[in-house]
């Protein structure tokens, strides 16, 4: 931001603090703006606005080491705000750093691309690194943005300063005015990945290539919208082509090593993760960012040593990046030392660590403290972690819940065989689900290490296609889905089924059967019966204190908000039963249940009903399931590596001092389980 753009300096207005900074700026009274922003900043750290213009003050001062530690310190609270990253830029512009400029400046517009003067400035050092192909594009990009309409730039400038709703509404009035507009549509499209409307931003992105095919940007939106929505095959089309073009951006190779991981092709996701590292700028906290993303696709595939190698040196990056410590945590088998149990507590205390990094900080000291035996502190910081992930959560509990009440409605046993004979005869998935904590990764292990059985991992076909029967804008509160389910006609139950199987047929590598473990999937049972009426679903089930206090020490990576509470963990595994119980009612015998404890009582026994269950042959190797090489993806690949044991089953026990409300919230789940 130029100093033409703060605001005129006037008197500031007494809940406008922020006010008497800009004021300070407009009469280039930098000094007086810094000492000011200093003193409000300790009354605030997290402010983002203090934090900013007190980095933007220390820069027009010259004291530019002074502006990019007070950078640091805004990164950890807002790593997502545009106009840090740009000033970042600047900052290394001042330093005549031109490598680290142009990635900082390349960051801040992956946040907000709409920044003309940004894009002036990094064309010019494209043009000084030699790099000409890139400066014409920034060159286009700054002529193409001061040539947009008015409300559009305001729009996106509103987005990306975190107003989303009054940007949405400014840029759809436009559209509704004006038609089809590229840069509005585009607008309009990342306003629906922010609030994970993804299929919406994805309808809007195809529209804006089929008007501008050549909009290598919107190209690039479109390919981080199939990321997210799992369409990873699709989505490494559109960067394979967004690399032929530029070759070596590295904003395209992160996603290009994005798309080998969602693809299961973890040793190439090293590789192309390695080589970013090789090159990175040497900002700490992008280098711990890869040095995270090697460690998680080493752990997956089952190479710990070096995992653990790379988890250490993100956390020796960045002193406070708690996602390298609960990373370290959530391998469950490793331990802290004195040293780095000192260190994840000042951080924890630390004024400056970030609400994201403080959360996960306080996940991996529960672990800390709950492999130490200091249960109290332990049970402290899990509580304390629940209540900051929570308060940061949309989840809504009544939503799963009259999504239970719908599918008791009209899936009914009349509704299932009127429409016998739908779906795909295929027997080839076998459906793991239940709640997260409750084996379901053991089972998955064990059947996998069946010669006849691909392990694949959580695959996201069957909640796609529910989003897509829910149809665009669903209305939470009135869904379309299940209800749809009796407006479709038999044939369509075909199409989804086969469609599933042409999906996940990327996944599989020829065998005959392969599982599919979204634990989420035992709300559908209806509807992949519908689809698949051969398919085999086994329902996984613990015991409820141990499944809930399971979940509450656990931080998810995403999804799963319903774990961060007492209340809405009970209240979650409360429906589970209520819908598992209609499911065997409605469709009797269909579903395997099959006890945690059981398996970890009687493994051969539950083995050969599993594999009975399944009509595959016993095979002594689904015994030595920890032996099987393969790629796991869950919070329990560590212990599926290991023989089964039973110290896991009581020690939610540990906790019992503190846990008298989820038995009470619990209720008769306590013993209807069984």
């Amino acid at each position: 931001m130029s100093l033409e753009q703060v605001p005129p300096a006037g008197t500031p207005p007494a809940d406008d603090p922020v006010g008497g900074l800009r004021a300070l700026m407009r009469e280039h009274r930098f000094a007086e703006a810094r000492e000011l922003a200093a003193q409000m900043e300790s009354a605030a750290p997290g402010s983002r606005e203090i934090l900013y213009w007190r980095a933007f003050a220390e820069r027009h001062l010259r004291r530019t080491d002074d502006a990019l530690a007070t950078l640091e310190r805004l990164a950890r609270h807002h790593p997502g705000y545009a106009r840090l990253h740009e000033e970042r830029g600047h900052c290394y512009v001042a330093r005549r750093d031109g490598a680290r400029a142009i990635a900082a400046y390349e960051t801040a517009l992956g946040l907000n691309p709409a920044l003309p003067g940004v894009w002036s400035t990094l064309s010019g050092l494209y043009g000084m690194a030699g790099d000409h192909e890139n400066m014409r594009r920034a060159a286009r990009e700054a002529a193409a943005l001061r040539a947009l309409p008015p409300e559009v730039l305001r729009a996106n400038a509103l987005f990306a300063d975190g107003e989303t709703a009054a940007a949405e509404q400014l840029v759809r009035a436009y559209l509704l005015q004006h038609g089809d507009q590229v840069e509005a549509m585009r607008l309009l499209a990342r306003i629906g990945a922010r609030l994970e409307v993804y299929d919406d931003a994805e309808l809007l992105l195809r529209g804006v290539l089929e008007l501008a095919p050549e909009h290598h940007a919107a190209r690039q939106e479109l390919a981080s919208v199939l990321l997210e929505r799992h369409k990873d095959q699709e989505a490494r089309t559109q960067i394979e082509r967004l690399l032929a073009s530029f070759p070596g951006r590295r904003d395209l190779r992160i996603l290009e090593a994005l798309a080998a991981v969602g693809l299961g092709e973890h040793l190439r996701a090293i590789e192309l993760y390695r080589a970013l590292l090789a090159d990175a700028p040497a900002l700490p906290r992008a280098r711990a960012e890869l040095h995270l993303s090697i460690a998680h696709s080493c752990k997956t595939v089952g190479r710990s040593e070096q995992a653990i190698e790379a988890y250490r040196a993100a956390a020796a990056e960045c002193p406070d990046f708690g996602d390298a410590y609960w990373s370290l945590a959530n391998l469950k088998t490793y331990r802290f030392s004195a040293a780095e149990l000192a260190q994840m507590r000042a951080a924890e205390q630390s004024p400056d660590t970030g609400p994201l990094d403080r959360y996960h900080l306080c996940f991996a000291l529960g672990k800390a403290c709950e492999d130490r035996g200091e249960y109290a502190d332990s049970w402290q910081y899990y509580q304390r972690g629940n209540a900051q992930k929570r308060a940061a959560s949309r989840y809504r509990p009544e939503i799963i819940e009259r999504n239970t009440a719908n599918q008791q409605r009209v899936v009914t046993r009349e509704f299932i065989a009127a429409r016998r004979g739908a779906g795909v005869a295929s027997n080839a998935p076998i459906l793991v689900l239940g709640l997260p904590r409750s084996g379901s990764t053991l089972i998955e292990q064990i059947l996998a290490s069946h010669p006849q059985v691909e392990g694949t991992h959580e695959l996201a076909e069957i909640p796609r296609t529910v989003l897509e029967l829910q149809g665009r804008e669903p209305d939470l509160d009135n869904p379309r889905y299940p209800a749809v389910l009796a407006e479709l006609p038999l044939e369509r139950f075909a199409q989804l089924g086969q469609k599933y199987l042409d999906d996940t047929a990327y996944y599989r590598s020829g065998k005959p059967r392969f599982i599919d473990k979204m634990p989420n999937n035992f709300r559908h049972i209806g509807l992949i019966h519908l689809m698949l009426p051969n398919a085999r679903v086994i329902d996984i089930r613990r015991e409820p204190m141990a499944c809930c206090f399971g979940n509450l020490k656990q931080l998810f990576a995403r999804g799963q908000e319903f774990t961060y509470s007492i209340e809405d963990i009970a209240r979650y595994y409360r429906t589970y039963l209520e819908l598992m119980d209609h499911w065997d009612q409605v469709l009797p015998g269909r579903v395997l249940r099959v006890h945690y404890e059981d398996v970890v009582g009687d493994l051969e026994g539950s083995v050969r009903r599993l594999l009975e269950y399944c009509e595959l042959p016993f095979d002594p190797a689904c015994l030595e399931f920890h032996r099987t090489e393969r790629s796991v993806r869950t919070a329990s690949s560590e212990q599926v590596r290991q023989p089964i044991f039973r110290e896991g089953l009581e020690q939610w026990r540990h906790y019992e001092p503190w846990l008298e409300p989820l038995r009470a919230a619990l209720g008769d789940a306590l013993e209807r389980y069984r």
